[in-house]
């Protein structure tokens, strides 16, 4: 086979200019570490460590996420805790305005200290995150979760925002709720169950009160009627046998008998009577419908009882009841919410240990795929560096053959 001296060159040539191509890639190997430095080396690699890169993108930002989380529910538990200390001693003072020996000015002083406990708890009601949205205003965060209008003929304390939990993705399949509306966790707290006497024909009917509140609470859930408002009301009448009975009067059954003695008090289903009565005379009463009202509400509404003169006795004595009912339900459902909170708190622990585990295997399997084989790269570098040298050093001998050296 003839070969010219135009293609001994150009294969010498080429020759040449490949064993360079490669000693360059794999020197470029070496330099960089990485076995795939664009997506020619090799196609299928690189696919996989584009998509791996995504998914360490994504943890990345997971791990971001857990962090503003973690900070969001320990700011919480923070505000919840203030509270609660900030309402306890509210309570040891609502328990204490009912001492006897307290004078008209006694009370007042307390109620004075009731009102800046009660400004203490509307202003962390209406705490703000670092970014300045409203913590407990639900999804209308850029409003001021609670309102305060002391003229308002209802309630003074109003919610202003909505019912919206926030929620935060800390990993693939996991979102965690990152806010509560302070619609649950401060608005949606039962007052105390009451009872309204709407007749009677008894002689003297000298009181009707809640003596057992936690009975009177247990007969109240089981016999409340949402639906049908004439099953809530309940006569009781004074029996021939020396006994007070308790009918409903719109079912007609008979809830209790108690003993009764005239001028003396009795209690049925928690609730206390003191009357003359004869026999045949009946004591008519309805279970009021259960309302909701905040702790800063029933705190406002108890700094007015005391600050008036005139409330005093059984009057004075029923509002300490229903403030301390009031007080007991709102620190019950800020107990919930920080179980809640450190509930959340641990399992954002534990998923950032496991975005951990899985940016650690990410990496490896990233590395196991690009990263370069340093001795098998510095074997292929010197044979490739040997080979060049070669050609190199042939391609002068071969190119100086030539027949005109033999004639």
């Amino acid at each position: 086979m003839r070969i010219s001296t135009n293609q001994i060159y150009d294969q010498n040539i080429r020759s040449i200019m490949d064993n360079q191509t490669g000693l360059v890639s794999t020197q470029q190997q070496l330099a960089t570490g990485k076995r795939i430095n664009s997506p020619s080396d090799d196609p299928v690699g690189a696919a996989k460590v584009l998509r791996i890169a995504e998914e360490l993108d994504s943890l990345d930002q997971y791990q971001r996420n857990i962090d503003l989380f973690t900070n969001a529910l320990e700011q919480q538990e923070a505000v919840l805790t203030n509270i609660t200390n900030s309402v306890n001693r509210a309570r040891t003072l609502i328990v204490q305005s009912g001492s006897g020996i307290l004078t008209d000015t006694d009370r007042a002083s307390i109620g004075s200290e009731l009102e800046q406990i009660r400004q203490e708890v509307f202003d962390l009601m209406n705490s703000q995150d670092a970014d300045g949205h409203y913590i407990y205003a639900g999804f209308q965060s850029g409003n001021q979760a609670f309102t305060y209008n002391p003229s308002a003929t209802g309630n003074t304390v109003e919610f202003a925002g909505d019912g919206g939990n926030n929620f935060m993705k800390l990993s693939n399949s996991a979102s965690i709720q990152s806010t509560t509306s302070g619609q649950e966790v401060f608005e949606n707290v039962l007052a105390r169950y009451d009872f309204t006497v709407t007749a009677n024909t008894v002689t003297n009917l000298e009181s009707a009160i809640i003596k057992e509140q936690g009975t009177h609470d247990t007969f109240f859930d089981r016999n409340y009627d949402s639906s049908t408002a004439a099953n809530n009301d309940y006569q009781i009448t004074i029996l021939a046998t020396g006994q007070a009975e308790l009918r409903n009067t719109g079912t007609g059954t008979v809830v209790d008998t108690v003993n009764f003695t005239s001028g003396e008090p009795f209690v049925v289903k928690g609730l206390s009577f003191t009357a003359d009565a004869a026999v045949g005379d009946t004591i008519d009463f309805s279970l009021d419908a259960p309302e909701k009202k905040s702790i800063a509400q029933a705190l406002d509404e108890m700094t007015n009882i005391l600050m008036d003169s005139t409330v005093e006795g059984s009057q004075l004595q029923e509002s300490i009841a229903d403030a301390l009912v009031n007080i007991d339900n709102g620190l019950e459902k800020i107990s919930i919410e920080r179980a809640s909170i450190g509930g959340r708190l641990n399992v954002a622990e534990s998923l950032y240990e496991s975005n951990l585990d899985l940016e650690i295997s990410a990496k490896a399997a990233r590395s196991s795929i690009e990263d370069v084989d340093y001795a098998e790269a510095s074997t292929e570098f010197a044979r490739q560096e040997t080979a060049l040298n070669a050609a190199l050093a042939s391609f002068p001998q071969v190119a100086n053959l030539s027949l005109f050296n033999y004639i």
